[in-house]
C-alpha cells in the first residue's frame, strides 16, 4: 500500500480546499456593486491551488514517503504551533506587526540569522501589506498601527 498517507493526506486537503472555498463564495457583495477584486478573490485563488495539490497528491503519491522523526517532527510541530498563534495575533495586533514576527520566526528556524530573519519578515509583511491595500483595494487589518 504505498502512497497510502499521501492519499489520505491528499483527500483531507482536498476536503479542506472545497470548504474554504465555499466560505469564501459566502462573503456578502461589497457596498456598491460587483467589483473585479472583491475579498472573496484571494481566499478562492488559494482554493483553487489547493484542490489541484491534493488532486496532485492523490493521483501521484510519493511511494517511499517516511514520517518525519526526531528534529524534523518537532520543527514542523513549532512551524504549526507558530501559524496557529498567528491566526490568533493577526487581528489584534495587525498584518505588518503579526507578518514579521512570523515570517522572522519561521526563517529564524529554518537557519537565518535573527536580524536578516527579521529583517526579511518586515520588509515582505509591507511590501504585501502595500500590495493588498494599495494595489488591490483589498484591505488587511492594521491592527496597532491604525491611525484613527
Amino acid at each position: 500500500m504505498s502512497g497510502l498517507n499521501d492519499r489520505i493526506l491528499g483527500l483531507g486537503l482536498l476536503v479542506l480546499a472545497v470548504a474554504y472555498g465555499w466560505v469564501a463564495q459566502q462573503w456578502p457583495e461589497p457596498f456598491g456593486g460587483t467589483e473585479g477584486l472583491g475579498p472573496e478573490t484571494f481566499p478562492t485563488i488559494l482554493s483553487v491551488v489547493l484542490i489541484i495539490g491534493s488532486l496532485y497528491l492523490m493521483v501521484k503519491p510519493d511511494p517511499d514517503a517516511q514520517w518525519p522523526w526526531g528534529k524534523t517532527a518537532i520543527e514542523l510541530l513549532v512551524a504549526v504551533i507558530v501559524l496557529v498563534i498567528y491566526a490568533v495575533i493577526l487581528e489584534p495586533l495587525g498584518f505588518v506587526i503579526s507578518t514579521t514576527l512570523v515570517v522572522g520566526t519561521l526563517s529564524w528556524r529554518m537557519g537565518a540569522s535573527p536580524g536578516k530573519a527579521f529583517l526579511t519578515g518586515l520588509i515582505s509583511a509591507v511590501v504585501v501589506f502595500g500590495l493588498f491595500n494599495y494595489g488591490l483595494s483589498l484591505s488587511l487589518p492594521a491592527g496597532l498601527l491604525e491611525i484613527n
